[in-house]
């Protein structure tokens, strides 16, 4: 019996669950510290004199570094293995928001928060589809979904800590930097023992190595010795980039990109400016801090209904109905006039549009076969970076023109752009083993 098939036999055991924990954790430092930045960005525009595009810029860095290491992420998981990847990405990443902490001017400031997003991009990108080929495909959509809801418990961290640690004193920004990187060294420890995907070994032609390690997980869920045996695969070339545009794959490709950017720049545009745009509407900075802890504890519910409708209404209808549900709630942010409308629409667009990224990572690896996912996974997330990019900047420079009815109609209509996209293009994936042909309607 081939190791893909022997993964879809196994039950969800133990092993998987720490999988869950391991992996998750890595999210919930990446959201961490994305949104660590958006509280320490008000004061470092008073301290350092900063005008909105300058502030922009800064809130981009991070995204910047996002994109770069998405795209070697996905070159290096498919050729080199994907647990690599993972160990090196968080390290950097650690270094890098250590660096942040200790800055003391706008260039030395942008270029750690670079490094911190080249290791961050890398570690998000490959979480998913490295994990997700454990995973059978009667449990894949609920698992990576409940896996990236983990990103909801960093947001939440993060503005406890802008909360209680960013005003207390003139370098509460600082410490808030360096609290996001000291306990990744302890998820580094962690990790050392995990294995590396079996799907990838199989495919390199190292059976023997795929072979023991899901002999292991099968001997920990109690399955019979009938299923511990497999025919020796021969290594496979790597495939290469110009295949995701091959006719089976051009189409899931081309609408992965599109449905990527338009969440992404609709994310962090709210996300990185929602306490300072608080704050310009006439809030205390403590009033606006404590309004975006609510907002950002509002993604743990969507990562949770996220995990249900990925199984329940299918990968595709579950992104493009939350996407739906996110514009209809940026209407009401448009709308809004007093805090309290402001508080509750934000809470609204924070869970629909956490929803909807529960739901693409869960997506995004079924659309492409073992040889190409790191880099279709990876290629995808470097494009939706250019709106992570972009937005912190461009909203520095329409917020004073359009105020919040623009940015709001603006995150509106990519919003439903992105929705629409994802049911016109978009294969069906659920219940599909990982290496299956796409079966479009």
């Amino acid at each position: 019996m081939s190791i893909a098939l022997r993964i879809e036999h196994l039950p969800f055991t133990p092993f998987h669950r720490r999988l869950l924990i391991l992996g998750g954790c890595g999210y919930m430092f990446d959201g961490l510290d994305s949104a660590i930045v958006a509280f320490t960005l008000p004061v470092l525009k008073t301290e350092w004199h900063l005008s909105g595009p300058s502030l922009g810029l800064l809130g981009s860095a991070t995204y910047l570094g996002y994109g770069m290491g998405s795209l070697l992420a996905g070159w290096w998981a498919d050729k080199s293995g994907r647990k690599s990847v993972m160990m090196s990405a968080l390290a950097l990443y650690a270094i890098g928001s250590l660096f942040s902490a200790m800055s003391s001017s706008f260039s030395s400031f942008f270029s750690a928060r670079l490094l911190a997003g080249l290791g961050a991009g890398a570690e998000a990108t490959i979480i998913a589809p490295y994990l997700s080929e454990f995973v059978s495909s009667r449990y894949r959509g609920a698992f990576t979904a409940s896996l990236t809801g983990f990103y909801s418990f960093g947001y939440v961290t993060a503005a406890i800590l802008g909360f209680m640690l960013v005003p207390s004193s003139p370098d509460g920004w600082r410490w808030a930097l360096m609290a996001t990187a000291l306990p990744v060294l302890m998820l580094l420890w962690w990790r050392r023992t995990l294995p590396e995907s079996p799907r990838w070994l199989d495919q390199r032609g190292r059976t023997h190595e795929a072979c023991h390690i899901v002999g292991l997980i099968e001997q920990s869920a109690g399955l019979a010795p009938g299923l511990t045996t497999t025919s020796h695969s021969e290594p496979q070339a790597i495939r290469p980039l110009k295949d995701l545009f091959a006719p089976d794959l051009r189409r899931s490709t081309l609408m992965s990109w599109v449905m990527w950017l338009t969440i992404t720049f609709c994310f962090y545009a709210f996300f990185t400016w929602i306490p300072t745009l608080m704050i310009e509407r006439g809030m205390t900075v403590t009033r606006s801090f404590a309004y975006a802890i609510s907002i950002y504890a509002a993604q743990l519910p969507g990562y949770l209904a996220s995990a249900y409708c990925t199984e329940r209404l299918g990968r595709r209808t579950a992104v493009a109905t939350f996407m739906i549900a996110g514009g209809i709630s940026a209407i009401g942010m448009a709308a809004s006039q007093t805090p309290a409308q402001v508080l509750v629409f934000g809470i609204l667009l924070s869970m629909f549009m956490n929803g909807t990224y529960g739901g693409i990572y869960a997506y995004t690896p079924e659309l492409f076969p073992t040889a190409l996912r790191g880099r279709g996974m990876g290629l995808a997330s470097a494009i939706a970076r250019l709106g992570a990019i972009s937005s912190p900047v461009l909203i520095g420079w329409i917020y004073p023109a359009a105020g919040f009815p623009g940015i709001f109609g603006l995150t509106t209509c990519l919003l439903l752009l992105g929705a629409s996209v994802t049911l016109l293009f978009g294969p069906k994936t659920e219940k599909r083993p990982l290496d299956q042909e796409q079966a479009f309607p």
